[in-house]
Formats: C-alpha cells, structure tokens, sequence
C-alpha cells in the first residue's frame, strides 16, 4: 500500500531493521528530503559528511551505504531508478526562501516539515542535519559552483532502502521551486517487509 506525502509537506514514522522503505516519485520530477535517526538514541543521526567521506564519490546509488554521525550503516539503497541525488544542500527553510529567492512571506520549507513531523519523537529542529535528497540533481562544475537543476525522476521512479538498524524516518515532498523544476508535488512511500 502506498503512502502519499501531499505537496510542500512531510511525516515521520519507525522503521524496522531489516524492513525496507520505497520512496517513490509518482508524477516525476519531485524531490523528497529523508532523514534517518536511531529509533533507540536520537543523538545518532545520518550524516552527509561521513557518508560522502566513505563512498569517496557525490552521486550514491544502488548498492550504497548511509552512515550516521558515529560511522554506523543506518540505510543501504537496494534499488534505484535515477541514479541522481543530493547529500550535499541543506533542508529548504523560511531562510532559504527568504535569501535565496527574496520572499518576504516564506514557506517554512522543508525544515519545517521536517521539525513538524519529528516533534513527536523528542527530535528538535538543532538536530536536523543535511537530508539525503531523494531524486535532487545539483550539478558541480568544475571551479565547485553548484547549480540545482530539473531532477532526472520520471513518473513511478523509485529508490528502496533497506535498515540496517531500528530507525526513526522523517520524508518531505519538497517546497523548493527550483529544486523540482518549477512544481509541486507529491511523494509516495511504503514500507515492505524484511528482505527474504
């Protein structure tokens, strides 16, 4: 059964070690911000630094593996369709809006969703680190500018993760024109039982 994030919102929910969860794109072209805490010590959390340290490459895909802050596997991605997404932007924010794009009445974001789903769980917005950014495609050049162009995802694209520890998950569909070339939408997901 899938599950449906409406546009420029998020939610969070446990996941089970062993147990997998399929972030879906449905219409294409939508980004979906993830985070990942230790269900048992939210102190541990995803971390884009040691996970781009260890893979050695920006661009993770099938067969990678998302560390924490303390260097423990937290998701490994089983399967994917794209192959293009980003560990490297922060979360969109009322800030974002408000620097980047000029706004002077801004959405709260990403990170506000974000905050909003992990509140039940003790989780507050200072323990929101960088997101793995499901179907986002920055480009970098060559001098390091980084430019956030139209993500490659089409209609039923997917990414499956797999836990590899007892996990609080927090998934948005993202609120950053830019990021999602120009639209909202929504994201689908669903979480399927421990791999046979």
């Amino acid at each position: 059964m899938h599950c449906e994030i409406p546009p420029r919102s998020g939610v969070a929910f446990r996941l089970a070690k062993g147990h997998r969860l399929r972030v879906i794109d449905p219409q294409g072209e939508q980004v979906s911000d993830l985070l990942a805490f230790n269900a048992h010590d939210t102190a541990e959390v995803i971390s884009s630094g040691r996970t781009l340290d260890y893979a050695s490459k920006l661009f993770l895909s099938t067969g990678d593996l998302l560390y924490s802050n303390r260097s423990n596997v937290m998701l490994r991605i089983v399967e994917d369709t794209v192959g293009r997404h980003d560990f490297l932007l922060t979360p969109c924010s009322k800030d974002t809006f408000r620097i980047i794009y000029g706004d002077s009445d801004p959405h709260r974001g990403c990170f506000g969703n974000l905050a909003e789903a992990l509140e039940p769980y003790g989780i507050g917005e200072d323990q929101i680190p960088t997101a793995f950014n499901v179907f986002m495609n920055v480009v970098v050049a060559g001098d390091g500018t980084l430019t956030v162009e139209p993500p490659l995802s089409r209609a039923g694209d997917h990414v499956l993760f797999a836990a590899e520890q007892d996990l609080i998950i927090a998934l948005t569909a993202c609120s950053a024109l830019q990021s999602n070339n120009g639209a909202f939408k929504p994201i689908h997901y669903q979480i399927e039982d421990r791999e046979t």
